[in-house]
């Protein structure tokens, strides 16, 4: 019995250990097949790779050969910009010395007795009952020299001097009370900003870049209820009168500076002011102690375009902007007289500039412009000329 029983049980053991092998080897099957399909998937993407980079390295090469194309095609581009330029500039100066050479028409009123070249006598001027506002003579033939003192400030305002002291003053921006003083312009050369300068406190806020500086007094324009002139002593720092100006329209003497209604003027022979009736500037002589006005004149200069305009022994030049941009030339003068004769009235070209005149004022002892453009304080020296009817010899009997 035990025999059976032992026989039994090795039996059953051996047919477990044939099953067991069985799984086995189905299992070992499997994996086999798994690692077979591991293996066919990690060569493929060995494949891929390898193409990949391949054309990874093809991409590149291409790049690298259309960013070297493009950049000779750059340097070919910037030569042919450049010999335009060349070109561009050539043709601007032929053209200046063409204009200059047969030049415009200016804006000026001459009349028949200076057109024939007849010389004005003091007999002709009591029977013709000529009344002359200014005793200068002396024309803009040229601008001499040009001097950028220094970059100070916004881009637009007013730096002037009073032409019988030495002191400088600087209006920065066009809307404030505060002007700022310098003992000279080497000083306001060498300062590092407008706090260096002494500061002085008006009564009220100026408006515009038209404010004048005439033998120890400031002169500007406020906005109130009405447009003023303000007349306010700069030593004594007290407001010495104000005056209401007879401006109708009110609107800007310079397309290009739209916040400058009223444009005050100072020269050895008074105080100035210009306007705009319509699109027209007109001018006007003022008394600088009463601020009365003396005389109007409709200059027949267009605000057009305008940038700025300076006044010197009679004569208004009015300053435009022309293309391209920063280009500036006067094209309209305007004599208080009728002394200038078309063919002498100057066509004056600016050095190229920033952006446009803010203000130009004419300094009648230095003989230049103190004119602020773009923030940059910059002088122009001009050349005088007598003009045509004081040189002209006598008629023939």
């Amino acid at each position: 019995m035990k025999v059976g029983y032992f026989f039994s049980i090795l039996l059953s053991v051996l047919a477990q250990l044939s099953q067991a092998q069985y799984h086995y080897q189905n299992l070992m099957n499997y994996l086999e097949s798994r690692m077979a399909v591991l293996e066919e998937r990690i060569t493929l993407w060995q494949e891929q790779n390898n193409r990949y980079n391949t054309d990874l390295k093809n991409f590149r090469h291409q790049a690298a050969d259309l960013l070297e194309k493009l950049g000779k095609e750059h340097e070919s581009l910037r030569g042919d910009l450049e010999g335009a330029g060349v070109r561009v500039d050539r043709v601007e100066r032929e053209m200046d010395y063409i204009e200059t050479k047969n030049p415009p028409k200016p804006c000026v009123k001459a009349a028949d007795k200076m057109v024939e070249q007849r010389p004005v006598t003091k007999e002709r001027k009591k029977k013709d009952e000529f009344f002359e506002v200014s005793v200068c003579t002396d024309i803009v033939s040229h601008i001499r020299a040009m001097k950028i003192l220094k970059r100070l400030g916004s881009t637009k305002g007013v730096w002037t001097k009073d032409a019988r002291t030495a002191k400088v003053y600087v209006f920065n921006g066009t809307y404030e009370d505060t002007l700022y003083e310098f003992k000279s312009v080497k000083e306001l050369s060498a300062s590092s900003g407008l706090s260096k300068g002494q500061q002085i406190i008006l009564p009220s806020t100026w408006n515009g870049t038209g404010h004048a500086v005439y033998d120890g007094f400031l002169y500007y324009v406020t906005e109130r209820s009405e447009l003023q002139v303000i007349k306010f002593h700069l030593e004594n720092r007290t407001l010495v009168d104000s005056a209401v100006l007879p401006v109708q329209d009110q609107l800007s003497v310079f397309s290009f500076n739209p916040e400058t209604i009223v444009d005050l003027i100072a020269d050895d022979e008074g105080l100035w002011a210009l306007y705009t009736v319509g699109d027209t500037i007109n001018l006007a002589k003022m008394d600088a102690d009463t601020l009365d006005i003396e005389q109007m004149w409709d200059t027949a200069c267009t605000r057009n375009n305008a940038e700025a305009a300076f006044f010197l022994c009679g004569t208004l030049y009015v300053v435009y902007n022309t293309r391209p941009p920063s280009r500036s030339k006067v094209q309209c003068v305007f004599d208080v007289n009728d002394m200038v004769t078309p063919e002498e009235a100057p066509l004056i070209y600016f050095p190229r500039r920033f952006a446009a005149h803010s203000s130009l004022k004419y300094n009648p002892v230095e003989k230049q412009v103190y004119a602020w453009d773009d923030g940059y304080q910059i002088l122009y020296r001009m050349s005088l000329k007598k003009k045509l009817w004081t040189i002209m010899p006598p008629p023939e009997e």
